[in-house]
């Protein structure tokens, strides 16, 4: 057992890699839909963008639920259920024919990626890790987000140029029945210590709400959900209408990109490339660095790239600097967010405590993905949403600074 825990390379990680690979590359292509299925239906913005804010939304309330749940009752049986929803939302959503019907089943689809999703796998490689390698294994798991996206986008586009939309989401549903194969291997031998396993999760989130550190990260979140779920959401159809026209004569046209709606995909796609390496970035400083200064940089930087592309004109150059550099941060919170509950809170209920951590994220992104739609209605652009966007990502640069990155002292009295 010590050789498996010291090693960077473990069963468990390459099987929950391969998992978030499928479920986030499905996850991060509901953009693309956006526009097909509004000339199908002749919905408003804010009808679908409703339903992409309520998957966030389902998928926040049901990290912690299927974190706290997996915790009880094995993690791998939790990982099939959310499979299970994740496959009758999409099914079922290709008979949906009116707004309120799609975003009740959004909403199921966001139980679904709850399930099968970033917080379970991460739980699962976390405990499954040794000390030394932990952050970088986190940092390698968020990456296989990245992949899944770099692929998703392109491929569903691909796809949507052959079949409906319809199709194309029953092609989803099986790829997750396919590789919900890669259960079984997600097990090995939890890594909490004795003094963990003896306190009751109920004194664990008592101790977490008392923690003033706990509510800065809970809130230092937030920006990233709605920076990441505006972009997923709303920056294919933002660069279809916002972004002068691709020249004939572009390099871009060597891509197969010869329209704006192609090169919306492609941006997708290259947030998606940047975040592999971006991610496993993170999670190597991580190791070596406090990770709540880490965590301030990357917002900061978010925070100008942002300022620095909304000021200048959209043109297809800067759509495409702006996915790489982007791209380059786009995932990086997640193996330090992580890593960093995991160090101040211990292994034990890492699940749970990321899950009500990630609830905050996707608050930010229902309201990012909800007040795209709303205020492109109102206005008939995304610029003020953007701004938007900008201030919230600011304040999450300043609230991580004051976190005290010490292991929380736990007790197990009631």
């Amino acid at each position: 057992m010590s050789s498996y825990k010291s090693s960077l390379i473990t069963p468990v990680l390459l099987a929950g890699s391969i998992i978030i690979i499928i479920t986030f590359g499905i996850r991060g292509s509901f953009g693309i839909f956006q526009i097909p299925i509004e000339n199908e239906f002749k919905w408003l913005r804010i009808e679908f963008s409703l339903a992409i804010a309520l998957q966030n939304l389902g998928w926040g309330i049901g990290a912690p639920l299927f974190g706290a749940l997996g915790e009880k009752f094995g993690d791998r049986k939790l990982i099939i259920a959310g499979a299970f929803c994740y496959v009758t939302g999409l099914i079922l959503s290709t008979f949906a024919t009116n707004p309120l019907t799609h975003q009740f089943l959004e909403f199921v689809i966001g139980f679904g990626i709850a399930g099968t999703g970033m917080g379970m796998i991460l739980a699962v490689v976390g405990r499954a890790s040794s000390d030394k390698n932990r952050s970088m294994s986190l940092g390698i798991v968020t990456a296989a987000g990245s992949v899944g996206q770099m692929i998703g986008a392109p491929l569903t586009q691909a796809l949507l140029s052959i079949y409906t939309w319809q199709n194309v989401f029953i092609i989803f549903a099986l790829s997750i029945i396919i590789v919900m194969a890669m259960v079984p291997l997600l097990k090995g031998k939890p890594v909490s210590t004795k003094k963990e396993i003896e306190v009751s999760l109920t004194k664990v989130l008592t101790n977490a709400f008392k923690d003033p550190n706990f509510g800065m990260i809970f809130l230092g979140f937030f920006a990233c959900g709605y920076q990441l779920a505006f972009v997923s959401a709303h920056f294919p159809a933002m660069v279809t209408e916002m972004c002068r026209a691709v020249s004939p004569t572009s390099m871009l046209n060597y891509l197969g990109v010869s329209n704006t709606s192609n090169l919306g995909a492609l941006a997708i796609a290259l947030i998606g490339f940047s975040n592999i390496f971006g991610t496993i970035l993170a999670g190597w400083l991580g190791v070596k660095f406090p990770k709540k200064y880490l965590l301030t940089g990357v917002y900061g930087l978010r925070t100008i790239i942002g300022i620095l592309f909304i000021i200048f004109p959209i043109t297809p150059l800067s759509v495409v600097l702006f996915s790489v550099f982007m791209g380059s941060l786009w995932l990086a919170t997640v193996p330090l967010t992580s890593g960093l509950i995991a160090h101040i809170y211990g292994l034990r209920y890492m699940g749970t405590l990321y899950g009500l951590v990630f609830f905050s994220h996707q608050m930010g992104s229902f309201l990012g993905v909800w007040m795209g739609g709303r205020l492109y209605d109102a206005t008939g652009d995304y610029t003020l949403v953007w701004w938007i966007g900008i201030g919230v990502s600011a304040f999450s640069t300043l609230i991580h600074l004051p976190i005290k990155e010490k292991k929380f002292q736990l007790t197990s009295e009631a």
